[in-house]
């Protein structure tokens, strides 16, 4: 045999090997690039976020999860409305319900409405007003004349805040120096002293209220919302509800605080692929203890009164998953 005639089946061997190693990776290889849209680096969102990321990426075959960093709930919308296949997120109740009809912070879209949908409600947001010992803020009205962020821009913070103001009779315009800061950016300007106060929508406890609070030399101070809450639920309805911060969960706290609160979703946009929204779905819940080791308020999360707590309709893989288990409502 030529020299010719014995490399010929040295190469198909070659060839053969290069299949059998490549063909498995290629049908293992993730088909599906998934984003979670979430908050900043200082809320819940964001951990929580990754957290599920990692559970979508290990238990969902051909699926890769990554958790994306944004302002939060208005933001959000816009990504998956923009990536509408690709993209969930989680979002505040009281901003998502805006986005069908354009309203709100979406009005800068008239008569184009967002359809997104609810693949499940998650733990429930706690509104702060965070201060410091000393400030002379004890009511909301005594924001006047001080420094005072409403969270960052496109954040479902800010569209809350907002909200208050109004209920309180007070101008974001005119009345106080307004910032739009996150809640990491707050508290840093709350120690070198540059921020008279912030508010903050968030589960508990927040990290970097959490941070604030255990800053040596430093004593926080939560101003109570409550008796912003009949005024709130004339316009808005049963969005808001009434919730107390324990003082349990910033040291320095000397009270249970009174408050509003408001729920969490989880959201996808209408198209988004309807087995995928299933798996996910199913997935939260049987996973919640994973998701609990990321951050505490994941126990929160669960089955009762899972059709009243959205004011949008629930994504078909949803509603197919919460029949399965019989839940009321679907």
């Amino acid at each position: 045999m030529n020299r010719a005639g014995w490399r010929l089946p040295a190469i198909a061997v070659v060839a053969v090997v290069a299949v059998s190693v490549w063909v498995p990776a290629a049908l293992s290889a993730p088909t599906v690039r998934l984003s979670i849209v979430t908050g900043t680096t200082g809320g819940v969102y964001f951990p929580l976020g990754g957290g599920l990321a990692q559970l979508i990426s290990r238990h969902i075959p051909n699926v890769q999860a990554t958790a994306e960093v944004t302002p939060a709930s208005a933001d959000n919308i816009r990504l998956i409305d923009r990536r509408p296949t690709d993209t969930i997120g989680f979002v505040l109740a009281d901003t998502a319900v805006d986005a069908p009809t354009a309203a709100g912070p979406f009005r800068t879209n008239p008569g184009r409405p967002i359809s997104i949908q609810t693949l499940t409600p998650i733990y429930n947001n706690f509104n702060h007003l965070v201060t410091l010992d000393g400030s002379g803020i004890s009511t909301v009205a005594d924001i006047k004349g001080k420094r005072v962020s409403l969270g960052p821009p496109g954040s479902g913070t800010e569209v809350t805040a907002l909200r208050f103001l109004e209920a309180a009779g007070i101008d974001p315009e005119r009345d106080f120096r307004r910032e739009r800061l996150g809640p990491a950016e707050s508290a840093d300007a709350m120690k070198d002293r540059r921020l008279d106060a912030f508010f903050w929508s968030g589960g508990l406890p927040t990290s970097s209220v959490l941070d604030l609070a255990t800053t040596p030399g430093i004593r926080i101070r939560l101003v109570p919302l409550d008796s912003l809450l009949p005024a709130l639920q004339r316009k808005y309805g049963a969005l808001y509800f009434k919730a107390v911060i324990q003082k349990d969960y910033y040291p320095g706290s000397p009270l249970d605080i009174p408050t509003v609160g408001v729920a969490n979703l989880i959201i996808a946009h209408r198209d988004f692929d309807a087995n995928l929204a299933y798996q996910i779905t199913k997935l939260i819940y049987e996973r919640r203890g994973d998701l609990a080791l990321v951050h505490k308020e994941a126990t929160n999360i669960t089955l009762i009164g899972v059709r009243g707590r959205s004011p949008l309709p629930f994504h078909p893989g949803a509603i197919r998953y919460f029949r399965e288990r019989g839940i009321e409502g679907f």
